[in-house]
């Protein structure tokens, strides 16, 4: 089985700064695999294991992307080798235009079994990317993954849904988007972080893959944030304070 792991490089939340205004700046932000894309990595490597498999990671955009650190930060998770597409015409590229590149690069690795990634990414968090790159590919998509396993020729995929659990069998080449809290991640040692240096890396060179050219432009006309509320700066106090409290939020219809 060959299982590649989709995963984004981007900054590290820990590093980002809040603005007085609430505004949010990443300037001085290092980057880091996303946030959610360690859960990914894992169930890979569990599912690997248990089939005697192959796990591939993926990585497309800019060329700051591929750097030694980057590269690896990425296999010292349980990769087996890593592919690489960076190409500052990926700059500012929207989920779309990059879930075309991974879906062209996914058949560029071909004879793929299972795409795995986080529920999105840490920057974004559009959570677009998955399924759209499941619609480039022509495979089923499948978002809320919380466990997978290998089973009767194919795979068992538990989702955990609004409505409750749903356990399904898949045969046929899938793309899984995993839940934030499908597995605790390894924490990369410094025996992993130097067989990291070890292991294939190969960079695919954004022309030579079959990428068509967008076909919509999109301009951000404008953001705004959303609404704060006013804050009525009640200060209770006395015996009754909590009392008090609890009524205040109970008409406020906050508890």
């Amino acid at each position: 089985m060959k299982i590649v792991v989709a995963y984004k490089w981007a900054p590290n939340p820990q590093d980002l700064e809040v603005r007085p205004d609430g505004t949010v700046d990443a300037g001085r932000a290092k980057p880091a695999v996303s946030e959610y894309d360690p859960v990914a990595f894992e169930l890979a490597r569990r599912l690997a294991d248990a089939t005697g498999g192959e796990v591939v990671g993926l990585t497309v955009g800019p060329a700051a992307i591929d750097t030694p650190l980057a590269r690896k930060a990425a296999l010292s998770r349980g990769l087996d080798r890593l592919v690489v597409v960076a190409d500052d015409a990926l700059v500012g590229a929207d989920s779309t235009r990059l879930a075309v590149v991974l879906a062209a690069a996914v058949r560029g690795i071909g004879d793929v079994d299972v795409v795995l990634t986080g529920d999105s990414s840490i920057d974004v968090a559009e959570g677009q990317v998955p399924l759209t790159l499941a619609g480039h590919l022509g495979w089923l998509g499948l978002a809320r993954v919380a466990a997978v396993e290998a089973a009767d020729g194919g795979l068992v995929v538990e989702r955990d849904l609004p409505a409750g659990v749903s356990v399904l069998h898949v045969a046929g080449p899938v793309v899984l988007a995993a839940t934030a809290d499908a597995v605790v991640p390894r924490v990369a040692g410094m025996k992993d972080i130097l067989a990291a240096a070890k292991k294939p890396v190969e960079a695919l060179a954004l022309a030579a893959l079959d990428v068509p050219a967008p076909g919509t432009a999109l301009t951000t006309l404008a953001t705004a944030r959303p609404s704060q509320g006013e804050r009525r700066r009640v200060v209770l106090e006395g015996p009754t304070a909590v009392a008090d409290l609890v009524a205040a939020l109970d008409l406020a219809g906050a508890r």
